[in-house]
């Protein structure tokens, strides 16, 4: 799974990277001149693993990860060429989601670049900015098949959506709000447009925002995020950070005393999971503890080539126990007793959770 951190410059992206990655990456450095995209790699949180691990101490534990790209902030007008942003959005082109880090926290170190807190306007601005980076797309594509001298069916069908899209753009709808069939969605698929990506709201805070559970135009966010299907989340990120860089003891001690329940990796990674539709289901033993991201509805068989393509052609049955019944009764040998192992056939509809041993043939 890729996620790429947009907004416009100075709302925290780069301090939301280093959280989610445990990276040091300079939180200034695209302001001074920086020109590559920062990439990393952040691992989910699990306590299903952690709990496996501990069982079979095994020689090696795979969490589920997240790839995530942070590029230079937005500025307005960045689709016209103005400011640094733009120029890096082939960065984030290839991911399956953006996280847009909104900035809700007054600094008076780090003027906002439009001299004021104002989430609602920067959400439009930056809608506006991948609304026209596709909108050049899709126009020089109309352009290329109209003045084709040979021109195929597909091109035609091609050309239908395109306009369609354009049409939406034009209108100021993204075109992941759009109403596209499975085919529209199918011609669309290589211009790996940004706006039809799925998106996250991701609001950044401060700590007393966080105290006091409030900051600017937050009922107006929420709205937002209801009218629109967009999911949103609040990240005190700044705080976050310097936390995760103690020992484990005080920084759960802090995380309770600011009364942080879950982290701003389990909030990213939790949302991404439900809005792109992703599960998990585990493997256990000596060697290796490990999760597998799939998408919900996977049958035993498609998820065994998951793990290997040998697996997926030679499958026989799927021994499955699901994780709740492994920490209920506490051991496999307990549960099988219990009638909680069953095996499965190719059929079977992958659950969250469900700790799968494959049977196959080579």
């Amino acid at each position: 799974m890729k996620i790429g951190l947009v907004g416009l410059p100075s709302v925290g992206k780069t301090t939301l990277f280093n959280l989610l990655t445990g990276l040091d990456m300079e939180v200034a450095a695209f302001s001074t001149g920086k020109v590559e995209a920062n990439h990393g790699i952040a691992k989910i949180p699990d306590e299903r693993i952690d709990f496996l691990s501990d069982m079979y101490r095994p020689k090696k534990t795979t969490y589920a990860t997240i790839e995530v790209i942070d590029v230079p902030g937005l500025s307005k007008g960045a689709s016209t060429g103005k400011g640094v942003g733009n120029q890096f959005l082939d960065n984030i082109r290839k991911t399956d989601a953006l996280a847009h880090i909104i900035r809700v926290f007054e600094n008076d170190q780090v003027i906002h670049e439009e001299g004021y807190i104002n989430p609602m306007r920067d959400i439009e601005t930056i809608n506006m900015e991948l609304l026209f980076a596709d909108l050049s797309v899709i126009e020089n594509r109309i352009e290329r098949i109209e003045s084709s001298k040979k021109v195929t069916k597909e091109n035609l069908e091609e050309l239908e959506v395109l306009k369609k899209c354009r049409e939406g753009l034009e209108n100021g709808l993204l075109i992941h709000n759009l109403s596209l069939d499975d085919r529209e969605r199918e011609l669309l698929k290589t211009f790996s447009f940004l706006s039809e990506q799925p998106m996250i709201l991701v609001v950044n805070i401060d700590e007393d925002q966080l105290m006091e559970g409030d900051y600017p135009r937050k009922d107006d966010l929420y709205k937002f995020s209801q009218e629109t299907s967009t999911p949103l989340i609040e990240v005190c990120a700044k705080t976050e950070q310097e936390i995760s860089q103690l020992d484990e003891e005080d920084r759960k001690l802090f995380m309770e005393e600011l009364g942080i329940e879950e982290t701003g990796l389990d909030k990213l990674a939790r949302t991404a999971y439900d809005l792109l539709g992703l599960i998990s289901f585990l493997t256990s033993g000596e060697d290796e503890v490990r999760a597998w991201p799939i998408k919900k509805g996977i049958t035993a068989k498609k998820a065994a080539g998951k793990i290997h393509s040998d697996i997926e052609k030679g499958f026989i049955r799927a021994e499955v126990l699901r994780f709740k019944d492994l920490k209920e009764y506490g051991s496999r040998q307990k549960a099988k007793e219990k009638g909680l192992v069953t095996l499965e056939g190719k059929d079977y509809i992958v659950q969250d959770g469900d700790i799968i041993n494959f049977r196959f043939n080579v």
